[in-house]
């Protein structure tokens, strides 16, 4: 079963083109950030991590899922996300903005546990669907095929 039909799909999937935020994106991106920070929406955060070739700051919008009592941040877009590959070069550190700064750590999940979080987060995250290829109410088999391919952030202490 892959995904089914969202409203606004094609829209999404314009945006991000290639696994990569185009123009559009990137400025309503920038807005969301601001907007995720606020705290005034649950599951919405901002994290901040240092960029892997600048060093500067570099804030993403990201919606967070909860499962078994542990939160989470999936990278719906892959693996050469641009946060993905900042949190793994800054071995896990990051900020997260909700309301208040919260230093933290991001520790990946094994792809062979990664399958009932995403499947939450989809349930979390409408807006991922069209970039995830499994329906969000899909049997657990069928997200551990794609979960290699979606990298999974557990959210601890620093």
């Amino acid at each position: 079963m892959t995904a089914g039909p969202h409203p606004a799909g094609r829209w999404y999937r314009w945006l991000y083109r290639g696994g990569r935020p185009n123009p559009v994106a990137r400025a309503l991106n920038r807005a969301w950030a601001v907007v995720h920070a606020t705290g005034l929406v649950p599951r919405l955060v901002t994290l901040e991590v240092a960029g892997r070739r600048t060093g500067r700051v570099i804030s993403f919008p990201l919606v967070m899922a909860d499962h078994d009592g542990e939160w989470y941040l999936v990278a719906m877009l892959g693996a050469r996300t641009n946060w993905v590959l900042n949190v793994r070069a800054a071995g896990g550190r990051a900020v997260l903005r909700h309301g208040r700064r919260r230093s933290v750590r991001l520790v990946e999940v094994e792809p062979g546990r990664r399958a009932a979080i995403l499947r939450r987060y989809l349930a979390c995250a409408p807006g991922a669907r069209p970039h995830v290829p499994v329906h969000r109410k899909a049997p657990l088999e069928e997200f551990e095929r794609v979960a290699a391919r979606i990298p999974v952030f557990r959210i601890t202490a620093p």
